[in-house]
C-alpha cells in the first residue's frame, strides 16, 4: 500500500502538489515567520542549483523531438502545432500588457512572460483524464508544450538576467563547457552522465552565474553535446531498462535522475510557494486572466489562422473542440510560472501576487473537465 502511494506520487508529480500546500498552510495557518526562517537558506540550493536537474530533462525532451521521428524532426509534421504554440505564447502576453496597460501600470510588464508558460507535465497528465491514452490530441498538446517549454527556456535566459550581463565570462564558460562536452563524446566516448555534470556541467553552471544568466538553466546547452540514441523514442515514452540497454549518456541521464527530480520539484514547491492568501492583487488577476483566456485563445486563434492562411491541417481524428480542450490544459502554467515568476519580479507584492497567479492557474484542470462535459452533453442532445 504504502509503496503503491509513493509510486503514484512520483507518477503524477504528487510531491510538487504536496510541497506546495504545505507551504501555503506553513505559512498562513502555522508560523509565517518560521517558513521565511525555513526556507531562506534553501532557495539558492533549490532555485539556482537542483533545478537545473528539472530544465535538463525538459532540455533533454527537446533535444530528442528534433531527432529522426521526433515531433520537431519534420517541419510539415510539426507545422500546425508549432504555428499553434506562438499563438499559445503570442495570446497570454498580448493581454497580460493590455492589463497593466489598462491599470496604468507599466511597472509590471515585466512579468508578461509569466502566464507563456506550459507545465508540460501538468497538461499531459489532464489530457490523457480527457482524451485517454491514445487520442492524436495527446500528441498534438506535447509537441505544443515542448515548443513552448523551449521558447520559456530562451525567455528566461533572454529576459530575466540575475544580474549584470557578462558576455564575455558566460560565452568563455558556457562555450567552452560545450567544446568539452563535444570531445567527451567525440573522441572520449563517454557513455556515463557523470563526467557531463562534473565537467562540462560544472564549468557551464559558472558561466551562467557569473555571467548574469539564471543558472538554473546551466545544463541546457550540455545537453545538447552528450550521447544519445539516433531515433527519438517519444515524449515520456517509459523503456524497460532490464530488457533494453542503454548506452548513451541522455537516456542514462533522465532514467537516474527522473525520480529525483519530482522530489526536487517537492522542495521547489515548498521553497517557492509559500505566499500569503491576501496576496492576491492586480498581479494575480493578470497572470491568471492571461492564462486562462489568453492561453487556449491564442492557440486556437493561430490554428485556425495557419489552416486559413497556410492550409496547415490538424491531425487526423482531432477536431476544433479537441482544440479548445487542448488550449485549455495548456494553460496549467504551475512550475515553470512559478520559476518565471521568481526570476520576474523581485521578493514583494508583485512576486506573490504573480506565484499566486501561476499557482491558482492548476483550475484549468478543472475548467477542462467541465468543457468536455458540456461538449459531451450537447453531442448527446444533437
Amino acid at each position: 500500500m504504502v509503496k503503491r502511494v509513493i509510486g503514484f506520487l512520483f507518477e503524477s508529480s504528487g510531491f510538487l502538489i504536496a510541497g506546495s500546500l504545505v507551504a501555503l498552510v506553513w505559512i498562513n495557518m502555522v508560523d509565517h515567520a518560521g517558513y521565511e526562517h525555513f526556507i531562506h537558506p534553501l532557495e539558492f540550493w533549490v532555485n539556482d542549483v537542483l533545478m537545473c536537474m528539472f530544465f535538463g530533462i525538459a532540455a533533454k525532451e527537446i533535444r530528442e523531438s528534433i531527432l529522426p521521428g521526433g515531433s520537431l524532426s519534420s517541419p510539415r509534421k510539426a507545422a500546425m502545432p508549432l504555428f499553434s504554440t506562438l499563438g499559445g505564447v503570442v495570446g497570454p502576453a498580448f493581454l497580460y500588457v493590455v492589463g497593466c496597460w489598462l491599470f496604468r501600470q507599466p511597472s509590471l510588464i515585466r512579468g508578461c512572460a509569466i502566464p507563456c508558460a506550459t507545465d508540460i507535465a501538468f497538461s499531459y497528465l489532464v489530457a490523457r483524464i480527457v482524451f485517454g491514452s491514445r487520442h492524436p490530441a495527446i500528441a498534438f498538446l506535447l509537441l505544443l508544450a515542448v515548443a513552448d517549454d523551449a521558447i520559456g527556456l530562451l525567455i528566461i535566459t533572454t529576459c530575466y538576467p540575475t544580474g549584470d550581463i557578462n558576455l564575455l565570462l558566460f560565452s568563455s564558460f558556457a562555450g567552452g563547457a560545450m567544446c568539452l562536452g563535444f570531445i567527451m563524446t567525440r573522441f572520449l566516448k563517454f557513455t556515463s552522465f557523470w563526467p557531463y555534470l562534473i565537467g562540462p556541467g560544472i564549468l557551464s553552471w559558472f558561466g551562467f552565474y557569473w555571467g548574469g544568466i539564471h543558472p538554473a538553466l546551466a545544463l541546457v546547452p550540455i545537453i545538447f553535446t552528450m550521447p544519445h540514441e539516433r531515433y527519438d523514442q517519444g515524449v515520456f515514452v517509459e523503456i524497460d531498462h532490464d530488457s533494453h540497454s542503454i548506452d548513451d549518456a541522455l537516456n542514462n541521464f533522465e532514467h537516474w535522475w527522473k525520480r529525483p527530480v519530482e522530489i526536487i520539484l517537492g522542495l521547489f514547491g515548498l521553497v517557492n510557494a509559500g505566499v500569503m492568501l491576501s496576496s492576491v492583487n492586480l498581479v494575480t488577476g493578470l497572470v491568471l486572466f492571461s492564462l486562462l483566456v489568453g492561453k487556449p485563445l491564442g492557440i486556437v486563434s493561430f490554428a485556425l489562422l495557419g489552416g486559413y492562411l497556410f492550409k496547415l491541417e490538424l491531425p487526423d481524428g482531432m477536431n476544433k473542440k479537441d482544440l479548445w480542450l487542448v488550449g485549455m490544459a495548456a494553460a496549467i502554467g504551475f512550475t515553470v510560472a512559478l520559476f518565471m515568476s521568481t526570476a520576474a519580479f523581485p521578493a514583494g507584492a508583485a512576486l506573490d501576487g504573480a506565484k499566486m497567479g501561476a499557482l491558482l492557474s492548476f483550475s484549468a484542470f478543472f475548467l477542462v473537465l467541465i468543457m468536455k462535459k458540456v461538449m459531451s452533453t450537447q453531442k448527446n442532445t444533437n
